[in-house]
């Protein structure tokens, strides 16, 4: 029985003390730490050196990370765990380590201070912000962008593998951001076209990265606010992705009778987001995501994939299929609207 307590009071202790380790991530990035320890073994003075870090705090960060399980430490010296040579590595094809930095540390993390006003209706006018505020600020957008365009890449190559668009030919990207999805549905998909529905400060941060991907003349901006303002009239799929999370959930059911509405006979509609389980037990990376949007966000709704695929179904979509995207994080509904 006392066993079975320390082992409760040592997870209760891990989750506590989680966001010690967050910032110890975040502190290792602002460095360029894991660039540093790129395919090498290097004792702490030397990082201490390559990272402008005194060797005490560079010592200090290192002992963290190697018990964070992010780096190793082995002969007097320190080196990337295969994750975080990965993943964390600047230039690395799956880095999205500017997504952790500028986006999470910077811009998200800081919202958690007020969940608990969230969460109880106590926060003020000016700490309630919709996305519409938040872009406003020029600055915020392009932080925001760059940094969640990083970490959309990899999503964006594994839907065009699970999502057959050979017969479409043009896509509608609902809150599409820098159009790191659409980038990838088009790089997959010669014939397929893209519009982006974003704000104007956003829109001018996906231009850069689409002009520099060649596909300018394949994927294009109109620029407003989804929610309120006209789409195109037509088209052959509809995706949106991190769209639902960051919105009232009230106006969940509208953005999908509105996709119906849009799609041509037997075109596809693509949902991508946060999701927990039916059985609201998990995942946790899901669960404490959906938690931090409601820090900025108190009207946003926790979803479950079998909500999606219910509103789907009520909208007139048939053929809806639930896949895993990001194992433990994200989910996608796919739904067709009928060819007849």
């Amino acid at each position: 029985m006392q066993n079975k307590a320390l082992e409760t009071a040592e997870s209760i202790s891990d989750i506590a003390f989680g966001f010690m380790g967050s910032k110890a991530l975040f502190a290792a990035l602002h460095v360029d730490l894991f660039s540093v320890l790129s395919e090498a073994v290097l004792s702490a003075e030397a990082v201490a050196a390559r990272t402008d870090l005194d060797v005490d705090r560079a010592t200090t960060l290192l002992t963290a990370l190697t018990a964070l399980g992010l780096v190793r430490h082995e002969n007097d010296g320190y080196s990337n765990s295969p994750a975080a040579e990965a993943f964390l590595v600047k230039g690395r094809k799956y880095d999205f380590g500017d997504y952790l930095r500028l986006q999470i540390d910077r811009q998200m993390y800081p919202f958690m201070t007020q969940l608990n006003e969230a969460l109880t209706d106590d926060l003020q006018e000016g700490q309630i912000a919709s996305y519409a505020q938040w872009f406003a600020d020029p600055d915020e957008a392009r932080l925001y962008s760059r940094s969640q365009h990083a970490g959309s890449l990899g999503p964006g190559r594994s839907l065009a593998k699970m999502v057959d668009l050979s017969a479409a030919r043009r896509l509608l990207d609902i809150g599409g951001g820098t159009g790191a999805f659409s980038i990838s549905l088009c790089s997959a998909y010669p014939g397929l076209s893209s519009t982006i529905v974003d704000f104007p400060t956003v829109a001018d941060v996906g231009r850069e990265f689409i002009e520099a991907e060649g596909m300018a003349d394949r994927i294009a901006y109109q620029s407003g606010n989804a929610l309120t303002d006209p789409w195109p009239a037509t088209a052959d799929a509809v995706l949106m992705s991190y769209l639902f999370s960051g919105v009232p959930g009230e106006a969940i059911p509208v953005l999908v009778r509105r996709a119906y509405d849009t799609l041509t006979p037997g075109g596809h509609f693509m949902v991508h987001d946060f999701m927990v389980d039916d059985n609201r037990e998990g995942p946790k990376l899901a669960a404490l995501w959906q938690l931090q949007h409601t820090a900025f966000n108190p009207h946003a709704k926790s979803i479950t994939s079998d909500y999606v695929a219910g509103l789907m179904e009520g909208a007139g979509f048939t053929g809806i299929e639930v896949s895993v995207m990001i194992p433990g994080m994200t989910m996608l509904v796919v739904g067709r609207k009928p060819a007849s």
